[in-house]
């Protein structure tokens, strides 16, 4: 199932099983609970974020080649950030290029998204995709010179700006997805590929990181993992590639679907 938020044209906001021809089937009840697909079928206005996480965790470094792309060695334990609930974005809503603490090394990140579906605490990586809901698309987006330069060593401040973090289009239930580790994901540029990958090539599998991130500590239903992102981002490029506003970004995951986001500077 594909689970999407949305509004109709009368601005509620709703829970859905996308029917793939802009509606969807409104859900009734909690996707994290109890939950029932109605036959109610409702107009898709304009699709949101699939989900309002209460945590973004995230793993830096977690493919072989884009560690090798910059020069990085190979972690021993997953490298892990966090980014505010506050940079989620919606598809098709712009990422905004900051002006205030200003970058001029915005970077884009295709990442395969876990949604964690239950509370779960150390849990073991044989019963991992227990704790799954599903899958979506997301972009890390990253200010390379608040993250490299000015952050003091840490990553959080390039990493989590507003709008930072765009999700989407769906929750793809982790039924649908048999094996997240052999996905093909891909980043286009105002229609130029940059990213082309497998999450095959990640140092970390899914299991793996589930069970590392819930070690000693409690993962709530709604948690976002981002899971790394392949080689192809613009800080490895020669020379370095950034966005600029009026540039367009879509992120491509197998079987999960397309995140499409227009970049703008912030107002």
């Amino acid at each position: 199932m594909r689970i999407v938020r949305f509004t109709d044209s009368a601005g509620e906001l709703h829970c859905g099983a996308d029917q793939g021809d802009g509606t969807a089937l409104r859900i009734q009840g909690d996707i994290f609970g109890n939950y029932t697909v109605t036959h109610q079928k409702v107009a898709i206005k304009k699709l949101l974020a699939p989900v309002l996480p209460p945590a973004i965790f995230c793993i830096g470094l977690n493919y072989r080649k884009h560690a090798e792309e910059t020069g990085a060695k190979l972690p021993q334990f997953p490298v892990l950030f966090m980014k505010s609930i506050a940079a989620v974005q919606n598809p098709g809503d712009p990422v905004e290029i900051p002006t205030r603490l200003a970058s001029k090394m915005v970077d884009w990140e295709c990442e395969l998204a876990v949604v964690i579906g239950k509370r779960g605490k150390n849990i073991p990586k044989e019963k991992a995709f227990e704790y799954v809901l599903g899958y979506t698309c997301a972009n890390d987006v990253s200010a390379r010179d608040w993250q490299k330069e000015f952050g003091g060593s840490q990553w959080c401040r390039g990493k989590t700006f507003d709008t930072f973090c765009p999700l989407g289009p769906a929750i793809v239930t982790r039924d649908e997805v048999p094996n997240p580790n052999a996905l093909r994901l891909s980043t286009s540029v105002n229609g130029k590929t940059m990213q082309d990958s497998t999450t095959a090539d990640m140092i970390f599998d899914v299991p793996t990181l589930i069970s590392f991130l819930s070690g000693s500590t409690t993962l709530l239903p709604g948690t976002v993992i981002l899971t790394g992102t392949p080689s192809g981002v613009g800080m490895g490029m020669k020379p370095p590639q950034y966005l600029k506003a009026g540039d367009s970004v879509t992120i491509r995951i197998e079987g999960i679907g397309e995140l499409t986001n227009p970049v703008i500077a912030e107002p």
